[in-house]
């Protein structure tokens, strides 16, 4: 039997996730895309990994399902960072889909295609990537009994400035429709961002996220399309954001400019600022600052519905 290139990647890539579920069990694993995604192009191979938990080489973009063991009803795609060059799976994405499902919410951990390895559209992958992750969980709310109404999003660093995109042009064709998923609302209710990057703009645009998605040498037009301020407007949903005063990668003015453009929007925003912490916690450092602001979380989610 002939074994077409799509398939065997997509049966490769689900065998080497199926070695993480050690690290984090999940219960499925979903390829986005019927067949090649939007646009073409792309890596060839299974996904690598730095020997750190960091994946890249993203040929099958994919969903990893954690369902806690009595689910609320809740659910939040969550999307680790890495600069657009790899994805933080161990540091960042499982410690977060372990949090979620420990309080009952179903996580959706994303493996979103890298602007910068092949892909025909470019800066157009992650975004698609994202897009259609919230319209499958959506189409997979009654078989899971999640509710199509609570359903978040969380993003890390360069995942931040994913989700934020995601949140703030959620009404954007970033791709033409394939299939009845596509049918669905790709706004995802809630917006949690993690020291994220959010402007792609001078003075703020030394960031590996930005070369990855637009060159070293953008123009101006192009900067200020992928800055995810740039798309706020009034129907975008509430959003959380947390960052570090001393922030050596993503600088520390990006969640104030969020938190401006969501102000000026009339947008729900709530900033929290951490007097130390760096880039790159996570769900926390046990004994710093930036431990503390899972129970801030918390309480915002509790607020919006998605805790009880």
């Amino acid at each position: 039997m002939m074994i077409d290139r799509r398939s065997f990647l997509i049966a490769t890539t689900l065998a080497m996730m199926s070695t993480r579920v050690r690290a984090a069990p999940s219960d499925t694993s979903i390829p986005l895309w019927p067949g090649l995604p939007p646009g073409g192009g792309g890596p060839s191979g299974p996904f690598e990994s730095d020997g750190k938990g960091a994946v890249s080489n993203i040929a099958v973009p994919s969903l990893e399902v954690f369902s806690p063991a009595q689910a609320n009803g809740a659910s939040i795609l969550i999307a680790a960072g890495g600069g657009y060059k790899r994805i933080e799976m161990e540091k960042e994405a499982y410690p977060a889909a372990r949090w979620l499902t420990n309080r009952g919410i179903t996580a959706f951990v994303l493996t979103y295609r890298l602007p910068r390895e092949g892909w025909n559209d470019g800066p157009l992958a992650p975004l698609q990537d994202a897009q259609r992750a919230l319209r499958i969980i959506r189409t997979q709310a009654e078989r899971r009994r999640l509710d199509p109404s609570r359903i978040g999003a969380l993003g890390f660093s360069a995942g931040g400035h994913l989700i934020g995109l995601a949140a703030a042009r959620s009404a954007f064709a970033s791709y033409q429709p394939i299939d009845t998923i596509d049918r669905q609302s790709a706004r995802p209710d809630l917006a949690t961002l993690i020291y994220p990057v959010i402007t792609l703009e001078p003075p703020y645009d030394h960031t590996s996220a930005r070369r990855s998605m637009i060159g070293s040498h953008p123009d101006a037009e192009a900067s200020a399309e992928w800055s995810v301020e740039t798309h706020v407007r009034s129907g975008c949903p509430p959003v959380f954001l947390v960052q570090a005063e001393d922030d050596p990668i993503s600088n520390p003015a990006n969640t104030l400019i969020m938190a401006d453009a969501c102000r000026k929007a009339g947008v729900p925003v709530e900033l929290h600022r951490l007097p130390s912490g760096g880039h790159g916690f996570g769900m926390g450092r046990p004994g710093t600052p930036s431990a503390a602001w899972p129970d801030w979380w918390e309480q915002w989610l509790r607020a919006n519905r998605l805790l009880s």
